[in-house]
């Protein structure tokens, strides 16, 4: 076990270095938003992650590498320590980029070191905790690019981060027409289930009833989002929750996040920058409210994340990986490929319906790591599927994502929902 993790272990550390290369110093230091962070903490925070609940705990009268580290690159465990505020991470001129390099090479050399000497109970219980770590940090490599987004579109020189992949470059034409996929009433099992890595959050498997549905096939496009738009989608209270409302006229919303219009052309920025809108591709960069405004404005609703993940497992469907090396960080057009549901994975996430809640029997862990998903379940709502932005490999049908219904930075779309009083 430990020899495979160990392998896991190295690639994704190189995998969340591989994503830094195009860099300058900037990028790594300057933070555009408070729920955004610097490039450079990303990178000292996994660290930190592996530090303190690897090392740290395999070793007697451990000392830290750097004792003001435990501070700095904490995130939210208050049950290890304090940690700086997350707003001011930005602020920060120290540790250099060099020296936060220098932490992380000197992690890795040290905890493979560990790992060589574990046996028994002792390599079980740290394998456990080292897994958590690797997907931790997969999760901040997805964190490292939204971030680094919202960080580029604050420039008017609409800085690239990769060029696109030159398949992305060639015209993409018979895109498929949603059609809706019936689903009948029954009671279905929820949750993760077999012996794959997890989070607590997707756990304990238990049943759900559901009522007869139907879900569209792909994903809301672009063009349809524009006609939700035209017909006044962002001037009509009728169509948004109270809250919703009151948060679009604050921060001023009449599109999603980082489409730009100049002359009445509408154009959008990427990570391999300013393009413009095909409306073809899934509409990427909303929140959870405007989604369900536009379902409202449609004569739909959003899924519920039951629905979708029986959706999800009925389809059988699995992630596919992609290629760091041709890697589109931006949602494609579908190429209409029959009568299956498509886009479920690797191009947003999808809002549902449900609030981020506990499943029944759901029972956070002892100690620092049951802070990590159990005590944010307030005030969010589920997110299902994977982005563009995911790292291969980390996707399933029972990964629970969550944000607060204004967070719209996060590669983030849906898809439609309806009832029907009974499916034949």
């Amino acid at each position: 076990m430990l020899e495979n993790l160990s392998r896991a272990y190295s690639t994704t550390r190189r995998f969340s270095e591989f994503l830094c290369e195009p860099l300058e110093i900037e990028d790594y230091v300057i933070q555009s938003m408070p729920d955004a962070s610097p490039t450079r903490w990303h990178l000292a925070h996994t660290t930190w992650f592996f530090e303190t609940f690897v090392l740290a705990s395999s070793e007697t009268n451990y000392r830290p590498i750097n004792p003001h580290f435990q501070s700095l690159f904490n995130s939210y465990y208050n049950s290890v320590g304090e940690q700086f505020p997350r707003s001011r991470r930005g602020l920060l001129t120290r540790p250099t980029v060099a020296e936060v390099y220098e932490y992380r090479h000197e992690v890795d050399r040290r905890l493979l070191h560990c790992l060589e000497g574990l046996s028994g109970d002792e390599a079980e219980r740290i394998g456990h905790v080292l897994e958590l770590g690797i997907h931790h940090e997969q999760q901040h490599q997805e964190l490292i690019l939204t971030d680094l987004k919202y960080l580029y579109s604050c420039n008017p020189l609409w800085p690239v981060y990769r060029p696109s992949p030159p398949e992305d470059r060639r015209p993409r034409a018979n895109p498929k027409q949603a059609a809706w996929s019936a689903h009948r009433s029954g009671i279905v099992e929820i949750g993760h289930r077999g012996e794959a890595f997890c989070y607590d959050n997707e756990q304990p498997r238990h049943n759900a009833l559901l009522h007869a549905f139907e879900i569209q096939d792909r994903l809301v496009t672009v063009g349809e989002f524009m006609e939700f738009m035209r017909d006044g989608g962002y001037r009509r209270p009728d169509l948004w929750l109270s809250l919703g409302w009151s948060t679009k006229n604050e921060q001023g919303w009449s599109a999603p996040l980082y489409w730009v219009e100049n002359d009445g052309l509408w154009s959008q920025f990427t990570l391999h920058g300013l393009r413009e809108l095909n409306p073809h591709e899934p509409v990427c960069h909303v929140s959870y409210f405007e989604a369900d405004a536009f379902a409202r404005w449609s004569g739909s609703r959003l899924p519920t994340e039951q629905e979708w993940e029986h959706v999800a497992v009925s389809a059988q469907r699995e992630p596919q990986p992609h290629p760091k090396e041709t890697a589109h960080f931006h949602p494609r057009p579908l190429i209409d490929d029959g009568d299956r549901i498509a886009q479920l994975f690797g191009e947003v996430w999808q809002w549902t319906s449900s609030p981020y809640t506990p499943y029944p029997g759901y029972r956070a862990a002892m100690g620092a790591l049951g802070e990590y998903n159990g005590k944010f379940m307030c005030n969010q709502y589920v997110l299902r599927g994977s982005s563009r932005a995911t790292p291969s490999g980390h996707a399933r049908p029972t990964y629970r994502n969550f944000f607060p219904p204004d967070a719209r930075w996060q590669f983030s779309g849906f898809r439609l929902t309806r009832d029907v009083s009974a499916v034949s």
